[in-house]
């Protein structure tokens, strides 16, 4: 990033209290600089989003891009798939990031049939989708309120469609520690000091609470999702898709 102002710097400082994280104005300026340098694989599953649509989506197909942050996942459909091919809602729970999303969306895709919504993914309207994007969103969610939103998400899928679930997750028994250790290494090599690994991980704590990728699995084969494979890990992020 070549302009200072929209590096992550928002932990920095040390700070008297660390305030919950949210997804303020603040966040939606430097979020492309703060995935890039904190969330491992983020560029390579939001650019297979096109591949996998190309593969599997039907033709005239409706999809939902769900809590969609900057619609990186669109973009990457609307570079693979001609205008004609699909239509596309763009879903985020998060004001500023949908104004600045669908500016980003409308510049770089002006010609695809793109609709950039505010709402929330536990109770929006959710139309008929052969495909479904939910990109580091269902983390954020009481754990409580999970199984209900995946049933809402597998009742909303046509036949045949797919859904593609990422999320950052907890390491299985044993392992929990040495994925947490290497996530703190890469940001460290990607110029994070200490003190922003540990003022943001505080922020963090009380709203995005992780699941292992078992609990993900079972969660999607109770709902009745007949094929979910993991097919991106790096650390502890992971990509997972489902068919219905």
């Amino acid at each position: 990033m070549t302009d200072a102002s929209r590096r992550d710097a928002l932990f920095s400082t040390p700070l008297d209290q660390v305030a919950d994280f949210s997804f303020d104005e603040r966040v939606v300026d430097c979020f492309p600089d703060m995935i890039r340098r904190s969330v491992p694989g983020y560029a390579q599953i939001t650019s297979m989003a096109g591949v996998i649509a190309a593969r599997h989506l039907s033709p005239d197909a409706h999809i939902l891009d769900l809590g969609c942050s900057l619609g990186a996942s669109t973009l990457s459909i609307c570079q693979r798939l001609v205008p004609d091919a699909f239509t596309l809602q763009a879903i985020d729970l998060s004001q500023p990031m949908v104004e600045k999303a669908r500016g980003l969306l409308t510049q770089q895709a002006p010609e695809h049939h793109i609709e950039v919504l505010q709402g929330d993914i536990r109770d929006c309207p959710l139309p008929a989708a052969g495909m479904i994007m939910v990109n580091f969103t269902l983390q954020f969610l009481d754990p409580s309120e999970r199984d209900h939103v995946i049933k809402r998400l597998y009742d909303a899928l046509t036949p045949g469609g797919v859904l593609l679930l990422s999320e950052k997750i907890l390491g299985e028994p044993g392992q929990e520690q040495l994925l947490i250790d290497l996530h703190h290494d890469f940001k460290r090599a990607n110029g994070y000091s200490d003190l922003e690994i540990s003022q943001k991980r505080t922020a963090l704590e009380e709203v995005m609470i992780p699941d292992r990728l078992s609990t993900h699995h079972e969660r999607l084969r109770r709902t009745g999702f007949t094929q979910h494979d993991t097919w991106f890990q790096y650390l502890n992020f992971a990509s997972i898709l489902a068919f219905k």
